[in-house]
């Protein structure tokens, strides 16, 4: 067994694993002299280099915390379209996968006093090329920490299928850390969940309160989600809104519902909204409100005309154009889940210093941690 790491499961996508990933290094930096990260399987990968690709987590976590580890080490093993099928055709072998998987992590173990392995998605996740989350975590001789959504039936039934598949796999959960838990249940939960866990022997190591602004996409997200790029406002390509909001109504009720910080989407053809909207935000700026910070998705087959893109550059408000309609834009809004990007700062050290306040490390290292002061 080694002692000196973790593997972090989570019982679902979108849980908030690459958050709690972020959070957990950056406290055990405070207790250990060198942390390596690995993420053994990755799915939603980017070229580093010609013939390179690695896990996007594994960009964010090597650029943030200034890893030393190899690229190809810390990212072993990347899942592209096509590869099920190769794998269940026999054209790729499973044996190979795990040696180099293996040797990849113990090369980042022996040069740090503590490993962090992140999962994909579920445990079960990986199980068509024989790769889930707790056949790795097996072969690899690490425990396990399994992160829920905040509740209190819904994630003990998520977690009894994953703690199931761990323990059919021989595989130890160190513990369970409840995420994005909601401040009105928060103390129900830290009162009850304990208790329901005994059952399995597994204790709760924390619980990360939900944060709203963590949710916030960033219309530079939205450049992603839609495969484009901005047309304006590219300084504030990260900025964060607490509202959005699909107008197609009439202008004076636009204007009398006008809002900070909201990101409109509307069509291009609707030269009076997007002009009442500049409007609004140059008012706000003379009358010295700087963080009126607002944004603009374009939608509709007809694109915004170059003077409507002029203003905008000017005033330096974020906009980007989608070439569908409203309706279909909002539908991929709605459905929709931002991830945390490398640039992205505010929002990484604001995952990391909830994450840090809510977690015993104590608990999640079970005892082994040491002072690097």
């Amino acid at each position: 067994m080694h002692k000196r790491s973790i593997f972090i499961a989570a019982t679902g996508q979108n849980v908030g694993k690459t958050t709690l990933c972020l959070g957990i290094i950056a406290g055990l930096q405070k207790r250990f002299s060198s942390i390596g990260f690995i993420k053994p399987v990755g799915q939603q990968h980017i070229r580093i280099e010609e013939g390179l690709n690695v896990d996007k987590d594994v960009v964010l976590f090597k650029k943030h915390f200034n890893l030393a580890a190899d690229w190809s080490d810390m990212s072993p093993v990347i899942i592209p379209s096509g590869f099920t099928r190769d794998y269940i055709d026999g054209k790729i072998s499973g044996s190979t996968m795990l040696d180099t998987i293996e040797t990849s992590f113990l090369k980042i173990a022996s040069q740090n006093q503590y490993t962090v392995v992140e999962g994909t998605g579920h445990v079960g996740v990986g199980s068509i090329i024989d790769l889930n989350n707790a056949a790795v975590a097996a072969h690899l001789k690490t425990e396990v920490i399994i992160i829920a959504s905040g509740g209190l039936g819904s994630a003990h039934d998520e977690l009894a299928l994953n703690i199931g598949l761990c323990r059919q796999y021989g595989v130890k959960i160190r513990g369970v850390i409840l995420n994005r838990v909601l401040e009105d249940k928060r103390q129900m939960l830290l009162d009850y969940f304990p208790t329901s866990l005994k059952k399995w022997g597994v204790p709760l190591i924390g619980a990360i309160p939900y944060s709203e602004f963590l949710s916030q996409p960033t219309i530079q997200d939205f450049a992603n989600l839609f495969k484009t790029q901005l047309l304006s406002g590219e300084l504030h390509r990260f900025r964060h809104f607490q509202h959005s909001r699909l107008v197609a109504d009439s202008v004076e009720t636009y204007e009398g519902d006008m809002i900070p910080n909201e990101l409109v989407i509307t069509p291009a053809s609707r030269e009076d909204i997007i002009l009442a909207n500049i409007e609004k935000h140059k008012k706000a700026a003379s009358s010295g409100i700087l963080n009126y910070a607002g944004g603009m998705i374009l939608t509709g087959h007809r694109q915004p005309t170059q003077n409507i893109i002029d203003k905008l550059r000017q005033l330096d408000l974020p906009m980007l154009y989608v070439n569908l309609c409203s309706f279909e834009t909002m539908k991929k809004i709605a459905s929709f889940t931002s991830k945390i990007r490398t640039e992205d700062e505010l929002k990484v050290e604001h995952a990391i210093s909830l994450v840090e306040e809510n977690i015993d490390f104590d608990m999640l290292t079970n005892g082994h941690a040491l002072c690097c002061m």
